[in-house]
């Protein structure tokens, strides 16, 4: 298609795409004031944006990510990547929630699988940001309490101050972290700024934080940083961590799960 032929606001967004590639990162208020646009269209612009290219939505704006690192993965695309590890997982980190209990539950594939697995229990509470676990849920026993905010496409998390609010006045028991990498200098991590801040809000009104992943996430560092290992209780994951990992945990007390195929 030549220029003459594109839309006016797709000769805005290739413009925005193009000043990302030079600057780095862009605001909405820079956009509203460069190109005359509504913050509205503006934001609209950057999740297309996120969604056809290497563009990471950040708080109040984007970043170019031009270095090729972990992208941004929807749900669907993840939910039959290490199946057979995650359901492991799941039902390790479930073994954990008992009657009583308030457990928190961010997205993600594993922690799906977990709501899956406490649909039948009674006398648990499950506190959620992820629009699909609270679905998954509903119908059942479990008592379930949705935080606020906009939700993400791709993890159908709710993000953002609304949200954040709320949790503030919860009381979380053991709450399960899922992520995308796990390292000794990148602590627990993910891709999103906007998930790792509602993360960040969730493990500290909880008395306990598990980390939940697999062992493709093990010494791998994402986008931003949700937690430093030492906030942590315990990893639950499905492979013998490695010494850098297994040492941290060591000595700062934090319980490894394993979730063996042997306990299947």
């Amino acid at each position: 298609m030549s220029d003459g032929q594109l839309s006016k606001g797709q000769r805005r967004r290739e413009q925005v795409l193009s000043l990302l590639k030079r600057q780095g990162k862009i605001t909405v208020q820079e956009m509203v004031d460069r190109f005359g646009c509504s913050e509205a269209t503006a934001r609209r612009d950057l999740e297309l944006l996120e969604r056809s290219g290497p563009v990471i939505r950040t708080i109040g704006g984007a970043m170019y990510d031009g270095m090729g690192g972990v992208r941004d993965v929807s749900f669907a695309e993840r939910t039959g990547l290490s199946l057979a590890e995650k359901e492991r997982i799941a039902l390790k980190a479930a073994s954990l929630i008992h009657e009583g209990d308030v457990a928190g539950l961010s997205g993600g594939t594993t922690n799906f699988l977990i709501a899956k697995l406490l649909k039948d229990r009674r006398g648990v509470t499950v506190v959620t940001n992820a629009v699909n676990i609270a679905m998954e849920l509903a119908g059942s026993d479990i008592q379930v309490v949705v935080t606020g905010g906009i939700m993400r496409h791709n993890s159908f998390e709710l993000c953002g101050p609304l949200g954040e609010g709320m949790i503030g006045q919860l009381h979380i028991g053991k709450m399960f972290i899922g992520v995308d990498g796990i390292s000794p200098a990148g602590g627990i991590s993910t891709y999103s700024e906007q998930e790792a801040q509602t993360a960040k809000a969730m493990i500290g009104r909880s008395q306990a934080a598990y980390a939940v992943f697999d062992h493709t996430k093990v010494e791998r560092t994402s986008l931003f940083t949700i937690a430093a290992l030492t906030e942590l209780r315990g990893f639950i994951t499905d492979e013998r961590l490695p010494p850098s990992l297994a040492g941290i945990a060591a000595e700062a007390g934090i319980e490894v799960h394993i979730a063996s195929e042997s306990e299947e």
